[in-house]
């Protein structure tokens, strides 16, 4: 059984200190404070065996310092991968209709969002869409078409008021 006054007793009187020797290791004070927290959250789940050892403040510095020579761990490797591969030449920019499309999804209902993500942005055939939404297929295809209908709305250019053409000149004229 987990002890939650001795943890917290434990956490108040070491996390500053634990920080401060984390932050002087890795020079990054933002990285030692969620790699400390990190730490500390597995000590809680470990918390009757990690507050019988002799020092528990050492074994939650050393699995921060750890967690911190992961992160970097990962990060070198993305820095590998990128100077192997490059930036994916496909990579979509944010244009104006990406912007309106996106503005219209935050419209509908968060149901209909979903199936129509995953659907037409994902790939995902209504069965798997179904499987992933835990509704049946009947339902998300109800879904995807009301979004679809939602979407045409607020997509659709307004139409010109005062019966003036595209240019601005009345049509009557």
């Amino acid at each position: 059984m987990r002890d939650a006054d001795g943890f917290d007793a434990f956490y108040a009187g070491s996390v500053r200190r634990i920080t401060g020797q984390l932050y002087a290791m890795t020079g990054d004070k933002d990285q030692a404070e969620e790699c400390v927290q990190e730490a500390f959250a597995r000590a809680w789940q470990r918390w009757g065996s990690v507050s019988g050892f002799d020092d528990p403040e050492a074994w939650v510095r050393t699995v921060a310092y750890r967690i911190s020579v992961d992160t970097w761990r990962r990060a070198l490797r993305r820095t590998k991968a990128y100077r192997r591969h490059g930036v994916p030449e496909d990579t979509p920019g944010i244009t104006p209709d990406s912007i309106a499309i996106m503005s219209a999804l935050r419209q509908i209902p968060d149901a209909q969002r979903r199936a129509i993500v995953l659907y037409h942005l994902v790939g995902l055939p209504v069965g798997q869409v179904a499987d992933e939404t835990g509704v049946p297929a009947g339902t998300v295809k109800a879904r995807l078409a009301r979004g679809r209908q939602a979407l045409a709305t607020l997509l659709s250019d307004p139409p010109h008021g005062g019966g003036a053409t595209s240019e601005g000149v009345p049509s009557h004229a």
